[in-house]
């Protein structure tokens, strides 16, 4: 993947490209990270982007990240573009908290596979796909570094590995564990399960932990519609979702799992406009507003002006 910056910003002085987002560092502590249109799976970047997903993804991060301000401080300062959120940086933790409501996606393989441990945490006998945990459980993973897979580690180990400090990672867990109870009401509200997803933190400079990157997004988490949802497990049937999901199933109905010597099957200009038309779908389903499209032509221009714009008042 090309890692050379799309924009040179006023005072930048770092750029990283990940997976689907472009982060610029400006000065010393101002982040501007550009939600791009590309999509992700098995820790690969597809072929092809999916028009309006940045926006999407952008806008549904803010509208959460202003919902849970009041549980931990976040990093956002300013949305000063559809696809733009510019804030302070943070030195990141080194995992991702992913906290799961129900036995779905990684959790379900996992189980099916015959083991009843995931992270540390056990799993409780005789559950079915997409049950709900008792209560739900925290699996961590060890943040990847350039393309390699993420992996799972428990608890203990991230300790004992002095990855994080047992005070931090108690906080961490804690915070985790109150966002995720927001968003699950949050969805409630809009008729939505929220059946897994990750957070990441990061620590500012006089040590304040605080929220980074996006939450409750489909790239970070898994929904599904509540009603039918008592009735499709009785019947041992598949979930109606809303996540990325559906495009990792495509994938493996494939013959890709991400695994080396795999192919990425051929992206069929249908199957981007599904992707484009799920994105938006999960914007109006849980946010409540309609999805307006910024223009397609142009982004690039108009994404630079507004963050100059910005970094103008910044300057002044």
């Amino acid at each position: 993947m090309n890692q050379e910056p799309t924009y040179q910003f006023s005072g930048q002085t770092n750029f990283y490209r990940g997976k689907v987002r472009d982060v610029y560092t400006i000065g010393q502590d101002l982040l501007v990270m550009v939600a791009s249109n590309r999509i992700s799976a098995f820790d690969v970047v597809l072929p092809r982007p999916i028009p309006g997903k940045g926006q999407v993804l952008n806008q549904i991060a803010e509208h959460f990240l202003v919902a849970t301000q009041d549980i931990v401080p976040n990093w956002r300062a300013v949305t000063p573009d559809p696809q733009v959120t510019i804030g302070q940086r943070a030195e990141p933790f080194k995992v991702e908290m992913v906290i799961r409501g129900y036995l779905a996606g990684h959790a379900a393989r996992t189980y099916k596979s015959g083991l009843r441990e995931l992270c540390g945490v056990a799993l409780p006998e005789g559950m079915k796909e997409n049950d709900a945990f008792p209560e739900p459980i925290i699996t961590p993973a060890t943040k990847a570094e350039h393309g390699d897979h993420d992996e799972d580690i428990s608890r203990e180990d991230i300790i004992a590995k002095g990855i994080v400090s047992e005070a931090d990672y108690l906080q961490l867990e804690k915070y985790t564990r109150a966002l995720f109870q927001r968003g699950t009401e949050m969805a409630a509200e809009r008729g939505l399960i929220l059946v897994d997803t990750k957070y990441e933190f990061g620590k500012l400079s006089d040590g304040t932990i605080v929220l980074i990157d996006e939450i409750h997004t489909p790239d970070s988490s898994r929904y599904f519609y509540s009603e039918g949802y008592a009735e499709r497990q009785e019947k041992g049937e598949a979930q109606r979702q809303l996540s990325k999901e559906f495009v990792r199933e495509w994938l493996m109905e494939n013959g890709f799992q991400g695994k080396e010597g795999q192919q990425v099957p051929e992206m069929t200009d249908d199957f981007v406009n599904l992707v484009s038309t799920r994105y938006r779908e999960l914007f109006e389903k849980i946010t409540g507003k309609s999805f307006e499209q910024a223009p397609l032509e142009g982004a690039e221009v108009r994404i630079k002006e507004n963050v100059e714009k910005y970094l103008a008042t910044v300057w002044e």
